[in-house]
């Protein structure tokens, strides 16, 4: 299945059906009188969060969805029906814009969540709602009013609880492989991976979902190489696991790039906790490892771990520390929200 991320689409809530003019025409009745029934309500366009999705590529085959026009009223007093709504199924996380792609309109991150988009139009009223004491027989009914539409647009962040960043040929989709039973594609040239992979971890008794970002290299927040484009999919990350080839000469330039570019996309990507690890050090020699590790923690001002994804050295510490990472900032989160609540509260 391909993977889409972005999507615009076109949506149109439905008519209301028109109110109907009749009179009653019975034998043995003398007087009759307007009878004519409301129109029926048009449909709605809703958005749903449903499981077992994780694309929106069903939306590169259709972008135009429009509701039922509701039914017309009749005689005898007969209301028309509603218009059936229409139902975009889309995956957890996906976000929903306007035509602008900036102004937010709903932010899907559970299953089962539901939200109307647009209202059909009400239903016409028909002539015997506008019967009176002084006009016992109006000819007149109302027609139904017409639906709205608009141009959305739908994105995809993935929703996972850590998130795996570096420069291309970095060993990220080998740490995923190592890590998960996701199965990347992984190739000695840069760019392999060209969309977002997620993994479930499992250690000890704990899981928690990882996301393999593209590679990125200088400039991406300007559109150089794949671009910022899949960066969007670690704003939800509890905790950045920053991969470094150890085998590259210039240690310190790839962090910096990494970091520079993130900060460039949204300051509070940078803000994010984060676990820096030196990957390939299996093909380090020893004096040479020592030296880019020492040059490494100066400029992260952070503890260093050293993994290699093909043996699997060290990569049990990188998971703990996630674990770790993640109960310290829902702590603290909870801490916030009881302290926001309770302002007088003391742990």
């Amino acid at each position: 299945m391909k993977f889409l991320d972005q999507a615009k689409v076109y949506v149109r809530s439905g008519d209301g059906g028109a109110g109907a003019v009749s009179f009653l025409r019975e034998k043995f009745v003398e007087f009759g009188g307007p009878n004519g029934g409301n129109g029926g309500r048009g449909g709605d366009i809703v958005i749903e969060c449903v499981d077992g999705l994780n694309t929106l590529i069903d939306y590169r085959y259709q972008q135009h969805f429009k509701a039922k026009t509701g039914t017309h009223g009749m005689g005898k007093d007969r209301a028309g029906a509603n218009g059936e709504a229409t139902v975009l199924r889309v995956p957890v996380g996906t976000q929903v814009f306007e035509d602008d792609n900036e102004t937010l309109i709903a932010d899907m991150t559970k299953v089962g969540q539901r939200v109307v988009l647009l209202s059909g139009g009400n239903g016409g009223f028909g002539n015997a709602h506008f019967k009176t004491s002084s006009n016992q027989a109006p000819r007149h009914a109302n027609p139904g009013i017409p639906g709205v539409e608009k141009w959305i647009w739908l994105r995809l962040k993935l929703i996972a609880d850590a998130g795996l960043v570096g420069l291309p040929n970095a060993g990220k989709s080998t740490f995923l492989a190592a890590v998960s039973a996701a199965k990347p594609k992984i190739a000695a040239y840069p760019f392999t991976t060209l969309h977002p992979n997620l993994g479930v971890v499992s250690i000890g008794e704990r899981d928690f979902v990882l996301a393999d970002i593209p590679g990125l290299i200088e400039g991406a927040s300007e559109g150089a190489g794949i671009g910022d484009r899949f960066l969007g999919h670690i704003e939800r990350c509890g905790v950045l696991i920053h991969l470094i080839d150890g085998t590259q000469d210039d240690i310190k330039h790839a962090y910096q790039t990494i970091r520079t570019e993130l900060a460039a996309y949204d300051e509070r990507l940078g803000e994010k906790p984060e676990i820096v690890v030196l990957n390939k050090v299996d093909a380090i020699e020893p004096d040479d490892l020592k030296e880019k590790l020492k040059i490494l923690k100066k400029i992260s001002k952070a503890d260093v771990l050293q993994v290699s994804g093909v043996t699997g050295k060290g990569v049990d510490m990188v998971l703990y520390g996630v674990i770790e990472t993640l109960d310290a900032e829902k702590a603290a989160k909870l801490e916030a929200e009881r302290r926001k609540a309770e302002p007088n509260w003391a742990p």
